[in-house]
């Protein structure tokens, strides 16, 4: 959820930029990395974005494919297919 903002602004500046843009107090640093370069991982390294600052501050853009999931029960059905 935006911390400072509301729901609308997050979904307006996401919008103008075509993916999810995040703050700094909206990033969970325990699970979150910012190289160098900008490009944004989780802790165990997987890719998750980019930090393009803007004359607002710090913008993390994250890959929607970094933060998809699989409901539980699709899950589920994978893993029955899997073993026959």
């Amino acid at each position: 959820a935006p911390i400072g903002r509301t729901v609308s602004d997050f979904v307006t500046e996401s919008k103008s930029h075509g993916w999810p843009s995040f703050r700094d107090e909206e990033v969970n640093w325990k699970y979150v990395r910012c190289l160098e370069d900008g490009e944004c991982v989780s802790t165990t390294g997987t890719h998750l974005g980019h930090n393009l600052p803007d004359s607002k501050g710090n913008r993390y853009c994250i890959n929607l494919v970094s933060i998809a999931g699989r409901p539980i029960q699709e899950e589920a059905n994978a893993f029955e297919c899997k073993r026959f």
